[in-house]
């Protein structure tokens, strides 16, 4: 089992998360190495936000490969190159998280793997059976 929450005795968090998530039982953790916006057929576009997109959609395709969803998702690392409108940026990533509000970080770096990559985004999630 799976507890979401927001401590009274610290700030409401700023964006789609919660402060933390404790695992209690049995469940399956299942650790999704960081995702790059590149499609199944080696395809990375130009467009920073369309990375964010497919970046996010490949962090689910190894959701449901494994019997998960979204909303299995406990922790989330975002990782972005460049500048990103911040509400553009919210926007998508609202959009793919569907309300769903697991622990999460966001960081600029320099630069990842391969200078094409704009986004890179890993994830822990757990699931009961």
């Amino acid at each position: 089992m799976k507890e979401f929450r927001n401590p009274s005795n610290i700030h409401e968090p700023v964006g789609s998360y919660v402060h933390h998530i404790e695992i209690k039982g049995d469940e399956r953790l299942l650790v999704i190495s960081g995702q790059v916006g590149m499609t199944r057929d080696g395809a990375v576009p130009d467009d920073p936000y369309e990375q964010l997109g497919i970046a996010f959609d490949n962090i689910v395709h190894n959701l449901h490969a494994a019997n998960m969803d979204v909303k299995d998702i406990i922790k989330i690392n975002w990782y972005l190159v460049g500048d990103f409108d911040p509400a553009k940026r919210r926007d998508v990533i609202l959009s793919k998280l569907d309300g769903h509000k697991p622990c999460s970080t966001l960081v600029y770096v320099a630069g990842l793997a391969a200078p094409m990559y704009r986004v890179e985004i890993e994830a822990w999630a757990s699931r009961a059976d």
